[in-house]
């Protein structure tokens, strides 16, 4: 019992926090247009998936203090666990998405203009939230409230069904949870191993010789702008004279 309350205490804490931070995410994003970018669409989206996932916390506790009865009722006790792995599903799929596009921002700058429009992030969104959801759908027919015989009604809990257990689907439902983080995990460790070598790519660029040219023609646009203080028409012709040869290729 004494193990139960810091965890219950946690918990709450979380679902405080998770609920109202998700849901100032989702309307501040909604309310703002400027707030509306494909990055921005990926976290919002995220943050109705992770939303669904906190509003089963209760049901997660109640099990927690007390397993039996379950009071809810069968579509309570199947959506519960079926939610719960469905978002889970979308929220690491969101997750990998991001991780591509932030990657091809990156790496491909230019392409990734073309490729990565909002309509494009909302098709995806929606195409993500679709696959997840039904990659879980087995969740809802593998749990139910199950009730021993000769029992009295005391005794209801929800937990997987017999069926579930002898026909695999419970074991086979393991293993596609166990995909949804070895794959994307993996995927995950390759773009980042890329985006991080291309970013030190980019730091010896400005280390080299071209480095040089941009600091000389940094040099020279200040030394410009301080003699404007005292012979303003002269820098200025001066500046238009020269502003283009440090910068020209």
């Amino acid at each position: 019992m004494w193990v139960l309350v810091p965890i219950t205490a946690v918990c709450l804490g979380l679902f405080v926090v998770g609920v109202a931070g998700n849901v100032l995410t989702v309307l501040v994003i909604r309310s703002y247009r400027d707030m509306k970018t494909t990055t921005n669409l990926y976290l919002g989206s995220m943050a109705v998936s992770d939303l669904l996932i906190l509003l089963g916390l209760p049901f997660d506790l109640y099990r927690l203090w007390r397993s039996r009865p379950w009071i809810f009722g069968q579509l309570l006790c199947r959506l519960s666990h079926y939610l719960s792995e469905g978002c889970t599903y979308c929220t690491i799929l969101h997750i990998t998405a991001l991780t591509v596009e932030r990657y091809l921002a990156i790496c491909f700058p230019l392409k990734a203009k073309v490729v990565i429009t909002k309509r494009r992030v909302k098709a995806t969104i929606g195409i993500l939230w679709a696959f997840a959801l039904l990659s879980a759908s087995p969740f809802f027919f593998l749990v139910g409230v199950e009730q021993p015989d000769n029992e009295t009604d005391f005794s209801r809990e929800c937990k997987p069904t017999p069926q579930a257990l002898q026909s695999g689907l419970l074991a086979t439902m393991f293993w596609v949870t166990t995909c949804y983080f070895v794959l994307p995990v993996t995927c995950l460790s390759v773009l980042y191993g890329f985006i991080g070598r291309e970013l030190w790519r980019s730091n010896s660029r400005l280390r080299g010789p071209s480095s040089l040219l941009r600091e000389k023609g940094h040099r020279q646009t200040i030394r410009i702008l301080g003699e404007s203080r005292y012979h303003p028409p002269r820098a200025m012709a001066g500046g238009r004279a020269g502003a283009g040869g440090p910068w020209q290729g």
